[in-house]
């Protein structure tokens, strides 16, 4: 054996092959998201701080209408792969093409609220359903 973990090792083409297969649908998907936050020039969302002014991508999640002091707001989870953000529209109650499994890039200031981060009225692009 090698004194080299296999880590360490350069991945060669059957390896990651190899990876690929063994992997579950769950890590292919966040793998994806990974790469997808990286190529789009975008902060991953765990690297993202409390009042931090940020533009993340990825993936809805879940979607949900939840009153906020009696005013209504729109509340979806954005998943990056790394980990998850909480989007908040305040006074919306619905947003034409905001939907689970929709793919986005949102742009705004983090703030913390009960140990999770989230964005409240962030500018917003909707990518394109499907390849690109």
């Amino acid at each position: 054996m090698s004194a080299v973990p296999r880590s360490e090792k350069p991945a060669g083409r059957f390896r990651r092959m190899l990876d690929r297969l063994s992997s579950s649908q769950t890590d292919l998907e966040s793998e994806e998201l990974r790469e997808d936050a990286d190529t789009a020039g975008c902060t991953r969302i765990c690297d993202c701080h409390d009042r931090q002014i940020v533009t993340v991508t990825g993936t809805l999640r879940t979607v949900t209408l939840r009153p906020r002091a009696g005013v209504p707001a729109l509340e979806a989870e954005l998943f990056d792969g790394s980990a998850a953000l909480d989007v908040v529209w305040l006074g919306r109650r619905s947003i034409v093409g905001i939907e689970p499994g929709r793919r986005l890039i949102a742009s705004g200031r983090i703030s913390m609220s009960r140990g999770r981060r989230v964005l409240f009225n962030p500018k917003y692009e909707l990518r394109p359903l499907g390849r690109e």
